[in-house]
């Protein structure tokens, strides 16, 4: 059976407004190409060049669901999740990575990932860790 997504089953409102979907990524050029994705897709994005910065910002309170690079200066994707975890927070997160294994996909999933893409990855991958993120 096929699985076909588009941005209008996709998008999701939440108290009138769009989702928020916050990426934190310490690459700019990554950063810049995902918000633009997931702003065409029709749900509001904020942007943070580390997870330190989305900590420091509150941000987890109103996200809808984290897309975060696994590898970064500082704490790591998978230290930023584990810190969610700790405090109670069950936000959904998509980790990202150029250097993807199969030890840090496991710990990902079993500390609840909603997805794990190695770059580079094509916008329907996303779209469907999107969909079933926002479930």
């Amino acid at each position: 059976m096929a699985f076909f997504v588009t941005a209008d089953i996709l998008r999701t409102v939440w108290m009138g407004e769009p989702a928020v979907i916050s990426i934190v990524d310490d690459d700019a050029w990554a950063r810049s190409g995902l918000a633009d994705l997931i702003l065409s897709l029709g749900y509001e994005v904020r942007s943070f060049e580390s997870a330190e910065q989305f900590i420091q910002s509150g941000g987890i309170t109103e996200t809808m669901c984290l897309i975060t690079d696994l590898n970064m200066p500082g704490l790591s994707g998978l230290d930023l999740q584990s810190h969610l975890r700790s405090r109670g927070h069950r936000t959904p997160v998509i980790f990202v990575t150029a250097y993807p294994t199969e030890k840090h996909r496991a710990q990902a999933f079993a500390e609840g990932a909603a997805g794990f893409l190695s770059k580079p990855f094509d916008e329907k991958s996303l779209i469907a860790c999107l969909a079933r993120a926002m479930q």
